[in-house]
Protein backbone atom coordinates (compact mmCIF):
# COMPACT_ATOMS: atom_id res chain seq x y z
CA UNK A 1 0.00 0.00 0.00
CA UNK A 2 1.30 3.22 -1.24
CA UNK A 3 1.97 6.45 1.45
CA UNK A 4 -1.15 8.06 -0.43
CA UNK A 5 -3.11 5.08 0.57
CA UNK A 6 -2.28 4.30 3.98
CA UNK A 7 -4.86 6.59 6.17
CA UNK A 8 -5.63 6.39 9.85
CA UNK A 9 -8.17 4.34 11.55
CA UNK A 10 -11.82 6.14 11.42
CA UNK A 11 -11.22 8.60 9.02
CA UNK A 12 -13.85 9.08 6.08
CA UNK A 13 -11.92 8.51 2.73
CA UNK A 14 -14.48 11.15 1.25
CA UNK A 15 -12.68 13.57 3.19
CA UNK A 16 -9.22 12.93 2.96
CA UNK A 17 -7.41 14.67 0.75
CA UNK A 18 -5.63 12.29 -2.00
CA UNK A 19 -2.03 13.26 -1.80
CA UNK A 20 -1.78 14.01 2.34
CA UNK A 21 0.76 12.13 3.57
CA UNK A 22 -0.55 9.05 5.79
CA UNK A 23 -1.65 9.26 9.23
CA UNK A 24 -1.01 13.52 9.57
CA UNK A 25 -1.95 14.91 12.25
CA UNK A 26 -4.87 16.56 11.04
CA UNK A 27 -6.69 13.79 10.02
CA UNK A 28 -5.67 12.27 13.78
CA UNK A 29 -5.95 14.80 15.86
CA UNK A 30 -7.48 18.32 14.60
CA UNK A 31 -11.20 18.87 15.63
CA UNK A 32 -13.64 17.98 13.56
CA UNK A 33 -14.68 21.32 12.36
CA UNK A 34 -10.78 22.98 11.81
CA UNK A 35 -10.22 19.90 9.51
CA UNK A 36 -11.02 21.39 6.75
CA UNK A 37 -10.00 24.68 6.74
CA UNK A 38 -6.05 23.24 7.90
CA UNK A 39 -6.47 21.30 4.61
CA UNK A 40 -7.36 24.13 2.49
CA UNK A 41 -3.91 25.66 4.49
CA UNK A 42 -1.87 22.45 3.36
CA UNK A 43 -1.58 22.07 7.40
CA UNK A 44 -1.68 18.05 6.99
CA UNK A 45 0.96 18.15 4.25
CA UNK A 46 3.90 20.70 6.28
CA UNK A 47 6.70 20.32 3.02
CA UNK A 48 5.51 23.13 1.55
CA UNK A 49 5.95 25.26 5.06
CA UNK A 50 9.28 23.80 4.90
CA UNK A 51 10.06 24.65 1.51
CA UNK A 52 8.72 28.38 2.20
CA UNK A 53 10.96 28.50 5.63
CA UNK A 54 14.41 27.09 4.90
CA UNK A 55 15.50 30.15 2.77
CA UNK A 56 14.33 32.55 5.48
CA UNK A 57 16.76 30.49 7.84
CA UNK A 58 19.69 30.93 5.24
CA UNK A 59 19.40 34.05 5.16
CA UNK A 60 18.99 34.46 8.54
CA UNK A 61 22.08 31.95 9.66
CA UNK A 62 24.45 33.78 6.64
CA UNK A 63 23.21 36.96 7.47
CA UNK A 64 24.13 36.24 11.58
CA UNK A 65 27.45 34.65 10.42
CA UNK A 66 28.67 38.07 8.39
CA UNK A 67 27.88 40.19 11.38
CA UNK A 68 28.31 38.26 13.99
CA UNK A 69 28.24 41.89 16.28
CA UNK A 70 24.61 41.74 15.88
CA UNK A 71 23.89 38.26 16.16
CA UNK A 72 21.68 37.54 19.53
CA UNK A 73 18.28 37.31 20.78
CA UNK A 74 17.10 39.74 18.05
CA UNK A 75 18.27 36.50 16.02
CA UNK A 76 16.70 34.05 17.97
CA UNK A 77 13.40 36.09 17.83
CA UNK A 78 13.37 36.40 13.70
CA UNK A 79 14.26 32.28 13.68
CA UNK A 80 10.86 32.04 15.61
CA UNK A 81 9.40 34.68 13.61
CA UNK A 82 10.10 33.19 10.42
CA UNK A 83 8.97 29.67 11.62
CA UNK A 84 5.50 30.96 12.22
CA UNK A 85 5.19 33.37 9.49
CA UNK A 86 6.16 30.72 6.91
CA UNK A 87 3.40 28.38 8.67
CA UNK A 88 0.75 31.19 8.44
CA UNK A 89 1.41 32.59 4.92
CA UNK A 90 2.41 29.14 3.37
CA UNK A 91 -1.26 28.36 4.28
CA UNK A 92 -2.65 31.90 3.24
CA UNK A 93 -1.12 31.89 0.18
CA UNK A 94 -2.10 27.82 -0.23
CA UNK A 95 -6.05 28.93 0.51
CA UNK A 96 -5.63 31.61 -1.91
CA UNK A 97 -4.72 29.46 -4.82
CA UNK A 98 -7.31 27.41 -4.64
CA UNK A 99 -9.63 29.64 -4.81
CA UNK A 100 -8.40 30.87 -8.24
CA UNK A 101 -7.84 27.45 -9.13
CA UNK A 102 -11.46 26.18 -8.19
CA UNK A 103 -12.48 25.71 -11.35
CA UNK A 104 -9.73 23.39 -12.42
CA UNK A 105 -9.05 21.39 -9.09
CA UNK A 106 -12.04 19.21 -9.89
CA UNK A 107 -10.49 18.53 -13.25
CA UNK A 108 -7.17 16.84 -11.54
CA UNK A 109 -7.31 13.60 -10.09
CA UNK A 110 -4.79 14.76 -7.35
CA UNK A 111 -6.70 17.69 -6.30
CA UNK A 112 -10.63 17.16 -6.58
CA UNK A 113 -11.26 16.24 -3.15
CA UNK A 114 -9.33 19.37 -1.75
CA UNK A 115 -11.77 21.33 0.61
CA UNK A 116 -13.22 23.86 -1.81
CA UNK A 117 -14.13 21.44 -4.91
CA UNK A 118 -14.85 18.61 -2.80
CA UNK A 119 -17.68 21.16 -1.22
CA UNK A 120 -15.93 21.27 2.36
CA UNK A 121 -15.58 24.97 2.44
CA UNK A 122 -17.59 27.93 0.86
CA UNK A 123 -15.77 29.96 -0.95
CA UNK A 124 -16.93 32.99 1.30
CA UNK A 125 -15.64 30.69 4.30
CA UNK A 126 -11.91 30.21 2.32
CA UNK A 127 -11.33 33.90 1.69
CA UNK A 128 -11.86 34.64 5.25
CA UNK A 129 -9.66 32.34 6.74
CA UNK A 130 -6.99 33.53 3.85
CA UNK A 131 -7.69 36.74 5.88
CA UNK A 132 -7.10 35.67 9.27
CA UNK A 133 -4.19 33.94 8.45
CA UNK A 134 -2.46 36.83 6.66
CA UNK A 135 -3.63 39.49 9.57
CA UNK A 136 -1.58 37.32 12.16
CA UNK A 137 1.26 36.66 9.78
CA UNK A 138 1.54 40.47 9.26
CA UNK A 139 1.95 41.04 13.28
CA UNK A 140 4.49 39.23 13.07
CA UNK A 141 6.56 40.85 10.04
CA UNK A 142 5.79 44.03 11.91
CA UNK A 143 8.09 43.05 14.80
CA UNK A 144 10.87 43.41 12.06
CA UNK A 145 12.79 46.64 11.09
CA UNK A 146 11.34 48.61 8.57
CA UNK A 147 13.09 47.69 5.42
CA UNK A 148 12.37 43.90 6.49
CA UNK A 149 8.40 45.07 6.52
CA UNK A 150 8.69 46.62 3.16
CA UNK A 151 10.01 43.48 1.70
CA UNK A 152 7.52 41.74 3.35
CA UNK A 153 4.54 43.70 1.71
CA UNK A 154 6.29 43.43 -1.39
CA UNK A 155 6.37 39.53 -1.65
CA UNK A 156 2.25 39.58 -1.47
CA UNK A 157 2.12 40.86 -5.48
CA UNK A 158 4.02 37.43 -6.23
CA UNK A 159 2.10 35.73 -4.05
CA UNK A 160 -1.33 36.77 -5.75
CA UNK A 161 0.43 36.29 -9.23
CA UNK A 162 1.70 32.86 -8.66
CA UNK A 163 -1.15 30.55 -9.24
CA UNK A 164 -2.45 32.28 -12.18
CA UNK A 165 1.04 32.01 -14.21
CA UNK A 166 0.45 28.27 -14.96
CA UNK A 167 -2.14 30.09 -17.29
CA UNK A 168 0.29 32.47 -19.42
CA UNK A 169 3.44 30.74 -18.95
CA UNK A 170 5.35 27.32 -19.42
CA UNK A 171 7.36 28.41 -16.53
CA UNK A 172 4.88 28.55 -13.45
CA UNK A 173 8.00 27.19 -11.63
CA UNK A 174 9.53 30.59 -11.86
CA UNK A 175 7.01 32.91 -10.12
CA UNK A 176 6.68 30.06 -7.68
CA UNK A 177 10.54 30.67 -7.10
CA UNK A 178 10.32 34.23 -6.53
CA UNK A 179 7.59 34.08 -3.56
CA UNK A 180 9.10 30.93 -2.03
CA UNK A 181 12.93 32.18 -1.79
CA UNK A 182 11.69 35.73 -0.67
CA UNK A 183 12.31 35.36 2.88
CA UNK A 184 15.78 34.68 2.29
CA UNK A 185 16.07 38.72 1.23
CA UNK A 186 13.82 39.67 4.12
CA UNK A 187 15.60 37.33 7.02
CA UNK A 188 19.04 39.02 5.78
CA UNK A 189 17.67 42.03 6.07
CA UNK A 190 15.56 41.43 9.23
CA UNK A 191 19.49 40.61 10.88
CA UNK A 192 21.55 42.84 9.08
CA UNK A 193 19.49 46.01 8.93
CA UNK A 194 19.72 46.31 4.73
CA UNK A 195 19.50 44.07 1.37
CA UNK A 196 23.09 43.06 0.49
CA UNK A 197 24.62 41.10 -2.39
CA UNK A 198 25.01 38.10 -0.63
CA UNK A 199 21.32 37.93 -0.30
CA UNK A 200 20.29 38.42 -3.65
CA UNK A 201 22.74 35.49 -4.82
CA UNK A 202 20.96 33.42 -1.82
CA UNK A 203 17.57 34.38 -2.65
CA UNK A 204 18.99 33.12 -7.15
CA UNK A 205 20.18 30.39 -5.79
CA UNK A 206 17.03 29.53 -4.31
CA UNK A 207 14.82 29.82 -7.32
CA UNK A 208 17.12 27.57 -9.12
CA UNK A 209 16.52 25.11 -6.30
CA UNK A 210 12.62 25.65 -6.57
CA UNK A 211 12.98 25.12 -10.02
CA UNK A 212 14.11 21.63 -9.53
CA UNK A 213 11.95 20.78 -6.57
CA UNK A 214 9.08 22.08 -8.33
CA UNK A 215 9.49 20.13 -11.65
CA UNK A 216 9.88 16.70 -10.24
CA UNK A 217 6.47 17.53 -8.35
CA UNK A 218 4.82 18.62 -11.59
CA UNK A 219 5.41 15.60 -13.35
CA UNK A 220 2.71 13.97 -11.34
CA UNK A 221 -0.15 15.93 -13.20
CA UNK A 222 1.92 16.05 -16.42
CA UNK A 223 -0.87 14.20 -18.48
CA UNK A 224 -4.38 15.87 -16.55
CA UNK A 225 -1.88 19.34 -17.15
CA UNK A 226 -2.00 18.61 -20.93
CA UNK A 227 -5.73 17.87 -21.27
CA UNK A 228 -6.74 21.10 -19.69
CA UNK A 229 -4.27 23.17 -21.08
CA UNK A 230 -2.28 23.65 -17.67
CA UNK A 231 1.33 24.73 -18.47
CA UNK A 232 4.60 24.01 -16.38
CA UNK A 233 8.17 23.02 -16.90
CA UNK A 234 7.63 19.49 -16.43
CA UNK A 235 5.55 19.15 -19.56
CA UNK A 236 7.71 21.64 -21.37
CA UNK A 237 11.16 20.13 -20.95
CA UNK A 238 9.00 16.40 -21.19
CA UNK A 239 12.40 13.11 -21.74
CA UNK A 240 14.86 16.12 -21.34
CA UNK A 241 13.77 17.06 -17.48
CA UNK A 242 17.03 14.93 -16.34
CA UNK A 243 19.45 17.71 -18.25
CA UNK A 244 17.44 20.67 -16.99
CA UNK A 245 17.20 19.56 -13.59
CA UNK A 246 21.30 18.99 -13.53
CA UNK A 247 21.43 22.76 -14.94
CA UNK A 248 19.45 24.00 -11.97
CA UNK A 249 21.92 22.19 -9.67
CA UNK A 250 24.68 23.51 -10.86
CA UNK A 251 23.36 27.03 -10.36
CA UNK A 252 22.17 26.22 -7.03
CA UNK A 253 25.28 25.47 -6.04
CA UNK A 254 27.38 28.14 -7.88
CA UNK A 255 24.96 30.73 -6.56
CA UNK A 256 24.58 29.93 -3.25
CA UNK A 257 28.93 29.51 -2.80
CA UNK A 258 28.78 33.25 -4.35
CA UNK A 259 26.32 33.86 -1.62
CA UNK A 260 28.77 32.47 1.02
CA UNK A 261 32.31 34.06 -0.69
CA UNK A 262 30.18 37.78 -0.53
CA UNK A 263 28.75 37.71 2.63
CA UNK A 264 32.11 35.95 4.45
CA UNK A 265 35.34 37.33 2.78
CA UNK A 266 35.59 40.28 4.94
CA UNK A 267 35.66 38.61 8.11
CA UNK A 268 38.60 36.53 6.71
CA UNK A 269 37.81 33.35 8.53
CA UNK A 270 38.82 30.34 6.90
CA UNK A 271 36.35 27.83 9.03
CA UNK A 272 33.60 30.18 8.88
CA UNK A 273 34.34 30.19 4.92
CA UNK A 274 34.96 26.33 4.62
CA UNK A 275 31.73 25.38 6.69
CA UNK A 276 29.70 28.26 4.69
CA UNK A 277 30.97 26.31 1.01
CA UNK A 278 29.97 23.19 2.74
CA UNK A 279 26.62 23.98 3.51
CA UNK A 280 25.79 24.79 -0.84
CA UNK A 281 27.72 21.64 -1.42
CA UNK A 282 25.63 19.32 0.56
CA UNK A 283 22.78 20.76 -1.13
CA UNK A 284 23.81 20.07 -4.33
CA UNK A 285 24.99 16.80 -3.50
CA UNK A 286 21.26 15.61 -2.36
CA UNK A 287 20.01 17.18 -5.08
CA UNK A 288 22.30 14.88 -7.62
CA UNK A 289 20.75 11.93 -5.45
CA UNK A 290 17.56 13.19 -6.07
CA UNK A 291 18.37 12.90 -9.54
CA UNK A 292 19.86 9.39 -9.07
CA UNK A 293 16.24 8.37 -8.18
CA UNK A 294 14.53 10.09 -10.53
CA UNK A 295 11.82 8.82 -12.75
CA UNK A 296 9.90 10.89 -13.99
CA UNK A 297 6.64 8.28 -14.97
CA UNK A 298 6.61 7.17 -11.73
CA UNK A 299 4.55 9.92 -9.83
CA UNK A 300 5.19 8.25 -6.25
CA UNK A 301 8.61 8.29 -6.61
CA UNK A 302 8.45 12.10 -7.89
CA UNK A 303 6.25 12.95 -5.03
CA UNK A 304 8.90 11.48 -2.55
CA UNK A 305 11.83 13.15 -4.04
CA UNK A 306 9.93 16.41 -3.96
CA UNK A 307 9.22 15.76 -0.19
CA UNK A 308 12.97 14.63 0.41
CA UNK A 309 13.96 18.29 -0.38
CA UNK A 310 13.29 19.04 3.35
CA UNK A 311 16.47 17.31 3.98
CA UNK A 312 18.15 18.96 1.34
CA UNK A 313 17.43 22.71 2.57
CA UNK A 314 18.11 21.59 5.79
CA UNK A 315 21.23 20.33 5.25
CA UNK A 316 22.66 24.34 4.25
CA UNK A 317 20.84 25.62 7.26
CA UNK A 318 22.69 23.72 9.58
CA UNK A 319 25.87 23.82 8.17
CA UNK A 320 25.52 28.02 7.82
CA UNK A 321 23.70 27.72 11.21
CA UNK A 322 26.99 26.09 12.41
CA UNK A 323 29.00 29.02 10.53
CA UNK A 324 27.35 31.32 12.90
CA UNK A 325 29.19 29.76 16.08
CA UNK A 326 31.94 28.95 14.73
Amino acid sequence: MTETEQRPEGAEQKDIVADAPAANWVDQYAPDDLKPYLRLSRADRPIGTWLLLLPCWWGLFLGAAATPEAAGWLTVWIFTGCALGAFLMRGAGCTWNDITDRDIDDKVARTRSRPIPSGQVTLRNAALWMGAQAAIAALILFTFNWVAIGLGLMSLGLVAIYPFAKRFTWWPQVFLGLAFNWGALLAWTAQTGSVGLPAVFLYLAGICWTLFYDTIYAHQDREDDELIGVKSTARLFGDKTETWLRGFLVATVVLMSLAVIYALSPLADPLKMSLGLAGAWALGWHMNWQLGKLDINDTQTCLRLFRSNRDAGLLAALFLAITVFA
